[in-house]
């Protein structure tokens, strides 16, 4: 049973994924890695998105943010249908309106923490907006480490980095991937609390794939995928919420294995 959602109407859509499906290999050797998926990613909202290995989460991800195709189905990034665009205008619109923060930090070695943070819009050849540069500075709280390279800075500090990266160029949508899976706790609530930060004082967009409840619970709402389906949400998440959830989903998931096991033995 989920959670009510607040009314969609009420909410601008940020990305929507409509009907996914994506399979690898063919015939014996296929595998559904979405079956059916539709949901739709709320603009300023903090969304996690969880499930057991193997549920399609990270499939999910590289197609809402158009690092990957589906087999079928649609994908929108605000109105825009991925599909309809070519090569260019795909690499446009992920350099434009999708950012990016990876659990390897991916930051480059040899610059300092500015330069990383300005890489991307160096590359498209823009200059920040000084004030959206300021505000994100500030709240990336490394206004002191700016001239420091990432072996001078502790992972929580390298992530940020990497978070004030995605956000720099203003995104639509942020992206976020195990943000805090090489990170010890201290860090890793430092790097959720800018992100979560971002969202309510910045009105960025993020969906973040993340396996560990107490991570999901800086969220705004939680999105269950399991066998690439979504099976569930919940607003408002504490780490008991979810956890009780999960487990719910798991029971239900190796009733149904079961059940098939014994239709298949009947046959």
């Amino acid at each position: 049973m989920s959670d009510g959602p607040t009314p969609a109407t009420t909410r601008s859509v940020a990305a929507r994924a409509v009907d996914l499906h994506k399979t690898y290999g063919k015939q014996e050797a296929e595998v559904r890695a979405l079956d059916g998926v539709s949901l739709d990613v709320y603009a300023g909202e903090f969304t996690a998105v969880m499930g057991p290995s193997g549920s399609g989460k990270s499939t999910l991800m590289h197609l809402l943010a158009a690092l990957d195709t589906a087999t079928s189905g649609t994908v929108f990034i605000g109105d825009t249908e991925l599909a309809r665009l070519n090569d260019k205008q795909l690499t446009k619109l992920r350099r434009d309106d999708v950012g990016f923060v990876f659990q390897a930090f991916n930051l480059v070695p040899t610059l300092t923490a500015q330069e990383n943070i300005l890489l991307p819009l160096s590359i498209a050849g823009r200059k920040p907006d000084q004030a959206w540069y300021d505000q994100v500075i500030d709240t990336v709280g490394l206004r002191d480490r700016l001239g420091h390279r990432p072996n001078e800075m502790s992972g929580g500090q390298q992530q940020r980095v990497a978070a004030a990266r995605a956000l720099v160029g203003r995104p639509t949508i942020v992206f976020a991937d195990e943000p805090t899976g090489n990170l010890d706790s201290t860090s890793g609530a430092e790097v959720l609390k800018f992100l979560q930060h971002s969202v309510r004082e910045l009105g960025q967009t993020i969906v973040m794939v993340t396996h560990d409840p107490v991570a999901a619970s800086y969220t705004d709402r939680v999105v269950f995928l399991a066998d690439g389906k979504v099976v569930d949400e919940m607003q408002a998440p504490t780490p008991e919420k979810i956890l009780e959830r999960m487990a719910a989903i798991q029971t239900r998931a190796m009733d149904a294995a079961a059940e098939r096991s014994l239709e298949g033995g009947a046959a």
